[in-house]
């Protein structure tokens, strides 16, 4: 598979089949993904992988917890408030998948109870809990998007896909029972890991991308 291939595959899958995904599947994945790139070499990377009985008791509990009153947060994921063209584009996203879903605006009780399958893992047998120490900066947390896009592509090669969640910065507290993230150590984001449900309505989502001219100045050529 060519590079070019596998970053045109990758995409956000909300919705897996309950096929259990080979564990050395997972281990060789994480171990050719330590070759992402770090500056200085850091590598401040660290990733509870997760299946089985500890994954479906933390979907227990969050089935439990879920709308519940919001936990402190371990950071907010967007700057509030959210400027143009940014907001546009993340309203766009929403207004895309909740139109893939056939649920319109003025069901909220029907949204807030598809957020909830962000804490189901949309049905994945498998996920990756990234976390790393709380002195680390915003260059170890860039050094941390491309350990997980390393690994979401190297997924693709390996026929899985993937869902990179933030989501579930929002609840350390519960993660923590289940899963041994030191608690000096920020939890950054999952990866929800399985075989996609072609047929789940999410799944028919394609998001756009903002045109080059948009994103990028090209100087010299």
């Amino acid at each position: 598979m060519e590079v070019r291939e596998a970053v045109l595959r990758r995409r956000s899958v909300r919705g897996f089949l309950p096929k259990p995904v080979d564990p050395e599947t997972l281990r060789r994945v994480i171990a050719i993904a330590t070759r992402a790139p770090s500056g200085g070499n850091v590598q401040p990377w660290h990733v509870a992988a997760v299946i089985g009985a500890p994954l479906a008791a933390l979907k227990q509990a969050m089935a439990e917890s879920y709308g519940a009153a919001e936990p402190e947060p371990e950071y907010a994921i967007y700057p509030s408030p959210l400027p143009e063209p940014y907001r546009s584009r993340r309203f766009a996203n929403g207004e895309q998948l909740y139109a893939a879903l056939g649920i319109p605006r003025a069901e909220k009780a029907a949204r807030l109870c598809w957020l909830g399958q962000n804490y189901q893992f949309f049905g994945a047998p498998a996920a990756f809990f990234i976390h790393t120490p709380r002195f680390m900066g915003a260059p170890q947390w860039a050094d941390l998007g491309m350990w997980m896009q390393t690994v979401m592509l190297l997924l693709i090669e390996e026929g899985l896909t993937s869902c990179a969640q933030e989501c579930w910065s929002r609840y350390p507290g519960i993660v923590r029972r289940f899963i041994p993230i030191p608690e000096e150590h920020v939890l950054f984001a999952a990866i929800a890991i399985g075989f996609e449900d072609e047929a789940a309505p999410a799944n028919a989502l394609r998001t756009d991308r903002a045109p080059l001219g948009e994103v990028a100045t090209f100087h010299g050529f």
